[in-house]
C-alpha cells in the first residue's frame, strides 16, 4: 500500500475515511472515482465546447473571418488529442490527481482570461493552446485508464458513461450559453464556467486516488480471492514512442485511428464547432441552433451509454459499422433539411443517438488487441487521430464557408468519409492481446 507525503495527507485521509464507510453500504469507491472523473470530463468539455456558440459574435466584435476563428479552435483540437498518449505518462508518473487538477487550472483559467481578448494571438494562446493543453491532459483517455484500472465488470458501461460525459458536456451547456450571449455578450458564460472548473478540481484534490490497492481495494467486480493487481514500472516520455511503434506494426492500429480520425471529422470538429453558424446561415437563430446541439447531447447520454452496454455483449465491429454507416447517412441529408428548432429535431436525435458512440468498442477493441494495460497508450495515439481529424474539419468547414459561403461540401464529405469508416471497421480482426 502507497504511503502518502504531507503535501498529500489530507486527500488521501479524506478518501481512508469515506472508503469504509461507503464499503459498509456496499457502495465500491470505484464509482467515486467514476463519479469525480464524470464531473471533470463533463465540465472541461463543456469548455471545450463553448467557443462554438462564439464564431460569429466575435467576428462581429473584432472583424476576424470565419476561417481565422476556426484556425485557433483547429490547433486547440490538434493539441487535445496529441496529449492524449502523453497524458496517460504524466497519470502514471504524477498520478491522476495531480494532472485532473492542472488539467481543470488551465481550462479554468483559459476562460477567465478570455475575457480580455483583443487580439487574435490571444484566442490562439488561450483557446489553442491553453485549453487544447488542458482538455488534452485528461479527455478520453482519462475514462479509459480509470475503467480500466478501478473496474474489473462493467468496464464497457463505464466507459460508455463517461465518453457519454465528454459529449454532453460540449453541447448540454450550449443553450444557456448562447441565451448568456445573446443578452449580455459573448463575455458573459466564461466566469460562471471558469468558477465551476476550479471548484471541480477542489474535489478531485480531495478524493481522487490512482488505483484500488492505494486505498487497500480490488477493482470493482474482481474476485474476493484475486490478487491486487500488479502496478506496471512507471513510464518515461519514451514510452507513448515505444506503444505507437508497437501499434504501427499492427493493422488494427491503422483501421482504428483510420476509423477514429473520421469520427473526429464527421462530429465535434464539423458540427460542434459550425453548427450554430450553419443554422445561422440558414435564418436560425443562435439559442435555438444551440437548443438543437443540447438535445443531440441529450440523446448521445443515452446513445453512448447503451453503446458501452451493448459493447459488452455484441461483436464491436459491427457496432462501429451500423454507427459510421448510420452518421454518415444523416450528415448527407442534413443541408436539405428545414432549418427550424422542429424540423431539425429528427436529425438532432437520430445523429445524437451516434455521436460518440464509436468510442467503447473502440476501447474495447484496442484493450482485446494490446492489453488492458497499454489500453492508455495506444487508445491515446487512436484519439490523437481522432482530434486532427477533428481540427482538420475545423479549419476546413471555417475556410469552405469563408470562400464558398456554404457549409454544404464539408458536410457531404464527412457523410461519404463515414461511409468508408463504416467499412474499415468490418476490417479489423478479432483476435487475443499482443504480446510486447
Amino acid at each position: 500500500m502507497s504511503t502518502a507525503s504531507p503535501a498529500s495527507s489530507l486527500p488521501l485521509s479524506a478518501s481512508r475515511r469515506l472508503a469504509p464507510w461507503l464499503e459498509s453500504r456496499n457502495i465500491h469507491f470505484a464509482w467515486v472515482i467514476a463519479g469525480l472523473t464524470f464531473l471533470t470530463m463533463l465540465f472541461m468539455s463543456a469548455a471545450l465546447g463553448l467557443p462554438g456558440a462564439m464564431l460569429q459574435p466575435l467576428a462581429k466584435e473584432f472583424g476576424w473571418s470565419t476561417s481565422q476563428i476556426s484556425s485557433a479552435l483547429a490547433v486547440r483540437f490538434a493539441l487535445f488529442g496529441l496529449m492524449g498518449p502523453f497524458a496517460a505518462v504524466l497519470m502514471d508518473r504524477f498520478g491522476m490527481r495531480a494532472v485532473m487538477c492542472a488539467a481543470l487550472s488551465l481550462v479554468g483559467g483559459g476562460m477567465l482570461l478570455a475575457a480580455g481578448i483583443t487580439q487574435l494571438w490571444q484566442l490562439w494562446l488561450l483557446w489553442g493552446v491553453m485549453l487544447g493543453l488542458g482538455s488534452g491532459m485528461t479527455a478520453l483517455v482519462l475514462g479509459a485508464v480509470v475503467s480500466n484500472r478501478w473496474f474489473a465488470q462493467r468496464r464497457g458501461l463505464v466507459m460508455g458513461v463517461l465518453t457519454a460525459s465528454a459529449a454532453t458536456g460540449q453541447l448540454a451547456c450550449l443553450p444557456v450559453a448562447a441565451w448568456m450571449i445573446e443578452h449580455w455578450g459573448w463575455r458573459a458564460p466564461l466566469l460562471p464556467l471558469g468558477a465551476i472548473c476550479l471548484s471541480v478540481m477542489a474535489l478531485v484534490w480531495a478524493l481522487m486516488r490512482d488505483r484500488p490497492s492505494d486505498l487497500g481495494l480490488r477493482a470493482f467486480g474482481a474476485a474476493a480471492d484475486a490478487p491486487p493487481a500488479a502496478i506496471p514500472p512507471k513510464m518515461t516520455l519514451a514510452t507513448p514512442f515505444s506503444a505507437l511503434q508497437m501499434g504501427m506494426a499492427s493493422p488494427t492500429f491503422w483501421l482504428l485511428a483510420g476509423t477514429f480520425f473520421i469520427c473526429g471529422l464527421s462530429t465535434n470538429g464539423l458540427v460542434q464547432t459550425h453548427f450554430i453558424s450553419l443554422c445561422g446561415d440558414n435564418g436560425l437563430a443562435a439559442v435555438p441552433a444551440a437548443s438543437v446541439l443540447a438535445m443531440m447531447g441529450a440523446f448521445d447520454f443515452v446513445g453512448t451509454i447503451a453503446s458501452g452496454w451493448l459493447s459488452d455483449r455484441y461483436d464491436s465491429r459491427k457496432l462501429l459499422f451500423w454507427y459510421y454507416g448510420l452518421r454518415g447517412l444523416s450528415l448527407m441529408w442534413l443541408p436539405h433539411a428545414e432549418f427550424t428548432l422542429y424540423g431539425l429535431s429528427l436529425f438532432a436525435m437520430f445523429y445524437g443517438l451516434d455521436w460518440i458512440a464509436t468510442v467503447p468498442p473502440t476501447v474495447r477493441l484496442t484493450a482485446q488487441s494490446f492489453g488492458a494495460e497499454k489500453v492508455g497508450l495506444v487508445f491515446g495515439w487512436i484519439f490523437a487521430s481522432h482530434q486532427i481529424g477533428a481540427a482538420v474539419a475545423a479549419w476546413g468547414a471555417g475556410l469552405s464557408r469563408t470562400l464558398l459561403l456554404t457549409y454544404s461540401p464539408a458536410l457531404y464529405t464527412a457523410g461519404a468519409a463515414c461511409l468508408l469508416a463504416a467499412l474499415m471497421a468490418m476490417a479489423v480482426r478479432k483476435k487475443s492481446p499482443i504480446a510486447g
